[in-house]
């Protein structure tokens, strides 16, 4: 069988080269055709993979988007988001498979090959987050995890910690506890000190096709 092509989007040419890097020893089974940071697949591909960080979870007009482009042939949303309401709010927006992030290189692969067959659509199992490490993210040679990042990308943005909370489906509490944890890593003192060091260090979404 051919390899799945897929397409990698995400806002951010670090995430998205991450995934990238992640899939590498598997070039024979998926190959992928482009990176696309806030642009619309450009090639055909047999899965668009959207990559929910600093983004919204699939149940609002990105996913429907990508559904609309006729070079894809399947939206599958990739996520730590993993709640029923969610996963079936992004599957009524058209997406055909719903993977979590938590699977390992091997798991990420078995699912897309899954789903372009016409197989089972949701790859849900969570492994072990303190031994499987998935793609990359901005910071994290700073110590930030994923969560800590996203939430800084989306400060970086000029998000309130409302619609943090409502981007990320997190309680104001647990946003502030990630913020408090982001600015003890990053050294800073206040939200402003924050949004600049997010601009020094690639936290503004990137806008290119790869």
């Amino acid at each position: 069988m051919d390899a799945v092509r897929v397409a990698l989007v995400n806002d951010y040419e670090v995430v998205a080269r991450g995934v990238a890097e992640m899939l590498r020893t598997y070039r024979n089974r998926i190959h992928v055709v482009e990176l696309d940071l806030n642009k619309q697949v450009g090639e055909h591909v047999d899965i668009a993979l959207y990559d929910t960080f600093a983004a919204t979870r699939g149940d609002r007009s990105e996913v429907r988007d990508l559904v609309s482009n006729p070079l894809v042939g399947v939206v599958v949303v990739y996520s730590w988001t993993l709640e029923p309401v969610h996963i079936e709010s992004a599957m009524s927006n058209g997406a055909g498979g719903y993977i979590s992030k938590g699977l390992p290189a091997a798991g990420l692969v078995s699912a897309l090959e899954t789903i372009r067959a016409g197989g089972k659509q949701l790859h849900l199992e969570q492994e072990d987050a303190q031994t499987v490490i998935v793609g990359d993210w901005p910071g994290r040679e700073e110590g930030l995890s994923e969560r800590e990042a996203e939430i800084l990308a989306l400060i970086t943005q000029g998000l309130s910690n409302a619609e943090i909370a409502e981007r990320t489906y997190l309680s104001i509490n647990s946003i502030k506890t990630y913020i408090r944890n982001c600015y003890r890593r990053i050294g800073a003192d206040s939200r402003t000190n924050a949004l600049l060091w997010g601009i020094e260090h690639g936290f503004r979404p990137d806008r290119v096709r790869i």
